[in-house]
């Protein structure tokens, strides 16, 4: 294994980010995207730990369209007579989008290491089951679960219910809806539970315009709440198109330890 500096980190992933521009216009899995992959997960599992989030997010990208979709109809007329073609362009469509994602962790990342340095960023799996746990359920919600919920859900429990069907998947220890906090004479009740990682975690589903102000309410109550007991808390926002700046919706509730608001975009 190479033995890497702040300085030789920092450029390899600085060269990475640049490579991105020249890899749109690729094919996908091609032999210049092929080695930029392998490249890029060498330095983020050697430099931050394969437990890190910005390993398990990248290693988790699908590079095409995932799923199963249609092709063809009345908007594109190739897709009828060349299904193979149209089916080549979706994936390509969905490569280019993921480069772009890839590059914003890259981004962070590298943000990340000049303001932590190298011994500051690792999480190896030898960093303890909690990091390793919270890091696969932040996956299963930033990566996952937005490929399950294949309509638009008009409740939060459609949400909950898909959320939960990935942690039986992945095989996650949890309880739902079974704990009672009590706190300035409320009751609160956790979506789901993980006692052994000292986590709770609450989905919210906005689904309308006037929504957003109600769950910012919701879940500044929540966390004062929720933190008499638990150390880290987790609020998965569901969003139908009606919160339109992501990271200044979250920043303000991650400035508290042990929190983290993850916005997915149906």
């Amino acid at each position: 294994m190479p033995t890497w500096t702040q300085e030789s980190a920092e450029d390899e992933l600085k060269a990475l980010i640049a490579e991105i521009p020249s890899l749109g216009q690729q094919q996908w899995f091609s032999a210049p995207h092929t080695r930029w992959i392998a490249r890029t997960l060498r330095i983020l599992e050697q430099v931050f730990g394969q437990a890190s989030r910005y390993y398990l997010s990248f290693a988790d990208i699908d590079w095409g369209e995932p799923g199963t979709f249609i092709v063809g109809g009345p908007g594109d007329p190739e897709g009828a007579w060349n299904p193979q073609a149209a089916i080549e362009r979706r994936h390509q469509q969905a490569y280019v989008q993921q480069l772009d994602g890839a590059k914003g962790f890259l981004q962070a990342a590298l943000d990340d290491l000049q303001r932590s340095g190298l011994t500051g960023v690792y999480e190896g799996k030898d960093t303890g089951p909690e990091s390793s746990a919270l890091m696969r359920i932040l996956t299963l919600v930033e990566h996952k679960l937005r490929k399950v919920i294949r309509d638009q859900p008009s409740r939060e429990r459609e949400v909950q219910d898909a959320l939960e069907n990935l942690l039986i998947g992945a095989d996650v220890d949890y309880s739902r809806e079974t704990d009672t906090i009590e706190y300035s004479s409320k009751t609160y009740i956790p979506d789901f539970s993980f006692p052994r990682i000292d986590l709770a975690l609450e989905v919210k589903l906005c689904n309308r315009s006037n929504r957003e102000k109600e769950i910012i309410a919701e879940i500044n109550d929540d966390i004062l709440a929720y933190q008499t007991k638990y150390g880290n808390q987790i609020f998965v926002v569901y969003d139908l198109g009606h919160i339109r700046d992501i990271d200044r919706f979250g920043a303000t509730f991650e400035e508290q330890d042990g929190v983290l608001v993850r916005v997915i975009k149906h």
